[in-house]
Formats: structure tokens, sequence, C-alpha cells
């Protein structure tokens, strides 16, 4: 069995992940095809997850491919967590892990909606009702907030409490749930934001918008299996309880998708890893580099075994549910933490000696990082204790 220690996995790291300085693209989209996906649950992570590994490239570049090129797509796929990916890439994600959100998303609602009282009758037939209400007007729009539509589709303003009689009630209206819903089964999208590319208000279109004639089936499990491919040829090789975490499938259902994938077994210093079977050759070592990362970057949100690059780190930049926070890394490891002042000054903190090489080249990423911010100030949306500490 070949072996791939850390010192490998950190190479590929860098290279695949387009961090080392040789291999930053300059194109919006061939940087997102890099890393699989961006996650896009806090907005700015998007556009800073670009600018790390970017030369040449600016915000309104990530805005245009967004949403006047239109070749990104923002969309709930893996454990109910918001991404953005190249529209050829949604087909798949569509079928292996959307759908079967859809039907949950549905399922639950239906249940709140029955237990409210609130609908008589077939609640299912009742939404699915609302639903088509709802896309209706917005083919008929262009696109339109969530405010907007419940004033054309009355019945999205339906009050639906979830927790009757308990001390956190609060009767909501269903027009998040129908748009999330709506969204998950790949009829509508999340457009343009109102305000800064930080802003998460967003607008909402139809998905005809992005694709003319909607998203095309495929295969579950050849879906699946072609995930499985994407994600091991960026962060391969791996464990498979890495890979069970990062798409939320039962181990049943990857162990299902592996089967149609051909896959090598690694030593990877006492644990078993797998990678595709064509991707044995090594890696070169490429420069020492410096990234700074920002919160829910997808690197280090990339694996769930990360003591090969966080070192003992965890608990300076991850909160309680697991979300990282602004990362420094060095040649292939975390080794400190930053964040963004309300000024706009760029903070960092080292958390072990790299040497001087290393805060040299942080420095100068952190000179590079806070002119990408210009005057935007978004705050993460999971705080995490290193970057309160360095924003007091």
């Amino acid at each position: 069995m070949r072996s791939m220690d850390a010192a490998e996995r950190r190479a590929r790291l860098g290279v695949r992940h387009r961090l080392a300085a040789g291999v930053r693209g300059d194109a919006v989209e061939q940087i997102v095809q890099s890393m699989v996906v961006l996650h896009a649950t806090d907005p700015a992570t998007v556009y800073l997850s670009v600018a790390a590994r970017g030369v040449g490239i600016e915000p309104g570049h990530v805005e245009k491919a967004l949403y006047d090129d239109r070749t990104l797509l923002r969309m709930l796929a893996m454990r109910r967590t918001m991404f953005v990916a190249p529209v050829d890439l949604v087909p798949v994600l569509q079928a292996s892990v959307a759908d079967a959100l859809a039907h949950k998303q549905r399922k639950t609602y239906g249940r709140y909606i029955e237990q409210s009282g609130a609908v008589t009758g077939n609640v299912t037939a009742w939404l699915n009702e609302v639903e088509a209400e709802a896309h209706a007007a917005l083919l008929a729009r262009g696109s339109a907030t969530g405010a907007q539509l419940s004033k054309e589709v009355p019945r999205l303003r339906t009050q639906i409490d979830t927790a009757p009689g308990k001390p956190y009630s609060k009767p909501t209206n269903i027009t998040t749930w129908v748009l999330v819903t709506l969204g998950c089964e790949g009829r509508i999208v999340r457009g343009r934001p109102n305000g800064s590319w930080a802003s998460s208000q967003y607008t909402w279109a139809p998905i005809e918008s992005w694709l003319p004639e909607g998203i095309p089936a495929l295969p579950v499990d050849e879906a699946r299996a072609e995930l499985v491919r994407k994600w091991l040829r960026a962060f391969g090789p791996a464990p498979v309880s890495d890979l069970k975490w990062w798409t939320g499938w039962t181990l049943g259902e990857v162990r299902k998708a592996l089967a149609l994938v051909d896959t090598a077994e690694v030593d990877l210093g006492g644990e078993t890893g797998l990678v595709l079977a064509d991707d044995l050759e090594s890696t070169p070592a490429p420069e020492p580099w410096a990234a700074l990362l920002p919160a829910l970057d997808p690197t280090p949100m990339g694996w769930q075994s990360r003591d090969w690059y966080l070192g003992p780190h965890r608990s300076a930049l991850f909160d309680r549910n697991g979300n990282v926070g602004p990362t420094v890394w060095w040649d292939g490891r975390i080794i400190g933490g930053w964040a963004q002042r309300p000024d706009g000054e760029i903070v960092w903190r080292l958390l072990e000696d790299a040497g001087s090489d290393a805060e040299r080249a942080v420095a100068a990423e952190a000179e590079r990082t806070g002119a990408w911010y210009g005057d935007v100030r978004p705050i993460p949306r999971f705080r995490t204790p290193l970057e309160r500490e360095l924003t007091a």
C-alpha cells in the first residue's frame, strides 16, 4: 500500500487548492472548480475564498460570474449548507443531495402546517399549490424578494406556530419555508443581494434565469459517484469518514457511491485513506506559501479529520459547533488566525513560531487582503475565540 504522509498531503493541498503562489488562478470559475464548491453560508466567504486564491481578481469579477454571466449558482447542498457551485456541477448536486433535501424540507414544513390546524383539507396539495403560485409569480416578475412575493401570493403570509404553548413560541409566515423548498428542488435560485457583496438579503429568481431548460435530471447513483470523484480529486487522499462527513450521506450511501468509483487505498500514517486510482503520483512540494483564509473557507472545512494541518489550534480557531474562523496558513498548515477590525485594518496573530520568512509572507497577504475589502466591513457569521479577541 502506498504511503502519503502529512507533508505530501500539504503539498497537494497547496497546489490543488490554488494557495501556493505559482498556481493561483486568474478566473473566478477556475478557482471555484478547483474547490468543487465554495462555502456560502456567510456571503463574504465566497469573495474572500476567491481573493485568497486569485491573481488580478476583484470583488466585481465574482459578482459578474454570479449575477451577470451566471456561470456560478448559489444553492443548498451537502449537510443543508449553502454553497456556490459551477453551473455545470448543479445537476450533480441536485440529484446527489438537493432532491433528498427538498423532500425532507417539504415533509417537515408540511407536518408543522398540519399540526397548526391553519390549513384544512390536504396539506400536501395545498402546499404544492402555494409553491406553484410562487414560482409562477417569479417567472412573471423575473426576480423578487420574499416580501414582494408574499404580496402577490397571499397564502405565503399564512402564519404557523411551530412551538405552541412554549415560552419561545413565535408564529411565523411560510414565505421562507416555501422559497427554501423551491430552491432545494432547483426551481428557483438566490439572485443578486440588496447591498454590498457581504449582504445576505437576497432576491429570488426562477432557475430558468440561469438554466433556460431547468436543471437536467441525473440518476442519483451516477450523480453521487461523480461528486465523490470531484471531492477525491480536490481533497484526497482522505479516510472514508471525511467523505461521509462532507457529503452528509449515510455510510451505506457513501459505500454505494464509492463502489462506482475507481479508487486506491493509501496509508495516511496509521489510518487508511482513499485516493482516485489514477491519482497516486507524488505532488512536488511548491515553494513555501502563506494564505489568509476566511471563516468557513472550503479548505479547512473540507475534512473532518484535521490534525494533519490544524495541529493544536482548534480551540482558538473553531466555534463550539465546528465552524472555522479566519485562519493563517503557512506551507500547508494552520499557524494562526486573523480578523478585520471595524476601521478596516487586517490584524493577525501566529499561534506558533514559523520563522521570519513566514511572518513576512503573512504580512504581505494581510496587506493584499485589506485591499480586497475596500470599504466593506463584514462580521463573520460564526464568531470564534481568536477572531473576537483580535477585534475587541
